[in-house]
């Protein structure tokens, strides 16, 4: 588990291969993305959510500590990336999208599979990457929509936003039900594992269609030190905290692993619907995305060693 070349192959490669075919498969049948958009966050993350948090030995202790851990990580991103866009010159909306391209993360439909595959499907290390894409996707969905409706409307209905959502409510009865050691019957915990086990492979084909039609440019700066932000900085200051905060093990590597992703999907798609530099955005996730097969079994190599 702790070789380059093992890393590589039996981890990093799996999931581009399954991004290779999302990417084929697009090109050639022109998927609709819609339909697989709220198929994944409608259907499929929340049946392995609840499935996972349902079934994980874990304390409400250890879940906000993995939420206290990423707020803090992200606030000193963010920190990162208005001191970075200001000394680039970036305008307002620039600096929004390229604040977003190293704040927010893929720690779903690409974080899941790697931590499935790095820890052969231990429930701890998933009900941690569980959480930390439950607060990805809670920021992203409340922060980084309220970010940009603010700016183009003045807004704030977006606040709202992810309490409309169904991953919120299986996180949360995936949480009580297993606190209180609620029974959930057969006929209705079966056909949840079923779809949850299926995510790893849809989430996976969503995300190399969704960038199969992006074109891939390297023209300027911003782009070059997003992608080295998220991909090497990130990290870097994520293995500061752990040791700071005195935090090994198992919970050590898996929330390192989590903060390596490439930039999220999800951050292009709103740049796309709020017309903020989504050319931009496209090409943060395009590029941090191709180059995380390189950091990211680096980073699985440190974790597994160190911790």
């Amino acid at each position: 588990m702790t070789h380059l070349p093992f890393i590589f192959m039996d981890i990093i490669l799996p999931v581009f291969i399954l991004i290779a075919l999302g990417v084929l498969l697009q090109k050639k049948f022109k998927l609709d993305l819609y339909t697989l958009a709220k198929l994944n966050i409608y259907y499929l993350s929340p049946a392995l959510i609840f499935s996972k948090l349902y079934n994980s030995t874990f304390s409400l202790k250890l879940f906000f500590g993995v939420i206290a851990f990423s707020s803090i990580f992200v606030i000193i991103l963010y920190v990162i990336g208005i001191l970075l866009s200001r000394i680039m010159g970036l305008n307002k909306g620039k600096q929004m999208t390229f604040n977003h391209s190293i704040m927010f993360y893929n720690s779903g439909n690409y974080g899941i599979p790697v931590n499935d595959l790095v820890f052969r499907q231990d429930p701890l290390a998933m009900s941690i990457q569980i959480a930390v894409m439950a607060f990805q996707n809670t920021l992203l969905f409340s922060y980084g929509v309220f970010a940009l409706n603010s700016m183009n409307t003045g807004k704030m209905k977006a606040l709202l936003a992810y309490f409309r959502m169904p991953l919120f409510y299986a996180m949360f009865f995936g949480i009580c039900l297993n606190l209180f050691h609620v029974n959930v019957p057969d006929f209705l915990l079966t056909p949840i594992n079923y779809v949850s086990n299926s995510l790893i492979a849809i989430a996976l084909l969503t995300l190399g269609a969704q960038i199969a039609d992006l074109k891939l440019k390297f023209t300027h700066l911003p782009l070059y030190i997003s992608m080295g932000t998220r991909l090497l900085a990130a990290p870097l200051l994520a293995f500061i905290l752990l040791k700071l905060f005195s935090i090994d093990g198992l919970v050590a590597q898996a929330l390192l692993i989590s903060t390596a992703m490439p930039t999220s999907v999800n951050s292009a798609i709103i740049a796309q619907e709020y017309n903020n530099e989504p050319e931009f955005a496209a090409q943060t996730v395009i590029t941090s995305t191709l180059f995380s097969s390189i950091t990211l079994t680096f980073v699985i190599y440190i974790a597994m060693k160190i911790f």
